[in-house]
């Protein structure tokens, strides 16, 4: 859900924030973890077709920033810079915003802050952790390996559900084809031959005598089933229905689960590593984990404030492994406590690689002997009068 927050800044003063937050609280939350008065809070509809209205492509931000830092220049000169060669009007405007905030003298942070949409909380806690110590440059260069890593197994994901879905929907479009166009078809010959149809080959002819006369109307009941869908999966609510019904199925349930801990892993683990304090790097990654888990992920971060260990805290809730809580402890005991979650990070991401390969693999035989099986029960009906009819002149 999308939160407009007004809130006072020490540095920009009043302001208006555009926050997406599973709730209120939440929403506050990540208002105050940037330094800012919360005056107000306007909740937004949730929209299926609303667009993120991000200008700035961060990852290429930084990389062209580190490499201007790296060539010698200033961060203000290094700014400057970026803004004559950009063309992009909406780009030159947060650019120049940076400018200007980095003339009046106030942290670069400071006017990511203001700029939400721009600029994430995690990349501004990034950059804000490296100013107190002066490596901005190491901690964007965290940040953009972190992003690199995160968009990896993303790409992974999404290239191993687009065969199986391609699959799905061709597989759909011929079934609809065979059952709007080919049955009645087919139907008006059996009524013209008349005689008696098997049970299975009239009830298909009825569904597609339906399918022909009332096209219009299915398609657009079909269409507003799927936008109502759409928008039931972006109420919390609805998504942490679908988390505990998806964790209660053995496999798919531990990979989601192994893949939700993996990312936290790696979140706070980069914000560790760039000086962020353990609650506050706990706090900011809340987002990160899918709903039905955060509970158990506040209870941790309110454990680990009280002072109990980090491992015990993520042990007791849930939130670890067996290899992992080992890992967490030998981290705890070494003081490299980021480095160690974000090394459970890639060994769980190499595990999650290894079976997203192996159910893909699973997966596009069985959808396409399924389909085919579709297919071919609808094309027997369709043509077992034929063959009784032969088998009657015969």
């Amino acid at each position: 859900m999308q939160f407009q927050i007004k809130a006072f800044d020490s540095v920009a003063g009043v302001r208006v924030y555009a926050v997406d937050a599973p709730d209120e609280s939440a929403a506050r939350r990540a208002v105050t973890e940037q330094g800012a008065q919360v005056i107000s809070v306007t909740s937004g509809r949730a929209s299926l077709f609303r667009l993120r209205t991000q200008c700035l492509p961060l990852v290429q931000f930084t990389e062209q920033l580190i490499a201007l830092l790296d060539a010698g220049l200033s961060l203000v000169e290094a700014i400057e810079a970026l803004v004559e060669k950009e063309s992009n009007p909406a780009m030159q405007r947060t650019l120049r915003h940076l400018l200007t905030v980095l003339y009046e003298g106030s942290p670069l942070s400071a006017g990511m802050a203001q700029l939400p949409e721009d600029f994430p909380a995690l990349y501004v806690a990034t950059v804000r952790a490296s100013e107190r110590t002066g490596a901005i440059r190491e901690a964007m260069m965290r940040y953009v390996a972190y992003q690199q890593q995160v968009n990896v197994l993303r790409s992974k994901l999404v290239s191993a559900s687009i065969y199986p879905i391609v699959l799905c929907g061709a597989g759909l479009l011929v079934t609809l084809f065979l059952l709007g166009y080919v049955v009645p078809r087919f139907s008006g010959i059996y009524q013209d031959l008349g005689g008696n149809l098997p049970w299975a080959s009239r009830l298909m002819m009825q569904w597609g005598q339906f399918l022909s006369a009332h096209g219009q109307g299915v398609f657009a009941t079909t269409i507003l089933g799927l936008l109502g869908f759409g928008y039931a999966a972006t109420r919390p609510e609805v998504r942490a229905t679908i988390g505990r019904t998806l964790a209660r199925i053995p496999v798919i349930g531990r990979q989601l689960h192994t893949y939700q801990i993996a990312r936290m892993y790696r979140t706070v683990g980069m914000l560790l590593r760039g000086g962020v304090p353990a609650v506050s790097a706990m706090q900011m990654s809340r987002g990160i984990l899918a709903v039905n888990l955060q509970v158990d992920f506040d209870a941790a971060t309110q454990a680990i404030r009280e002072g109990q260990s980090l491992a015990n805290a993520m042990f007791e809730r849930g939130l670890t492994t067996p290899v992992a809580v080992r890992m967490l402890r030998v981290g705890e005991r070494g003081g490299n406590m980021g480095e160690m979650m974000e090394r459970i990070a890639a060994f769980y991401d190499d595990e999650m690689a290894r079976a997203v390969d192996v159910l893909t693999r699973l997966i596009e035989p069985l959808m396409m002997a399924a389909i085919g099986l579709v297919i071919g029960v609808i094309v027997l009906l369709m043509y077992f009068p034929i063959f009784e009819l032969a088998g009657n002149l015969q």
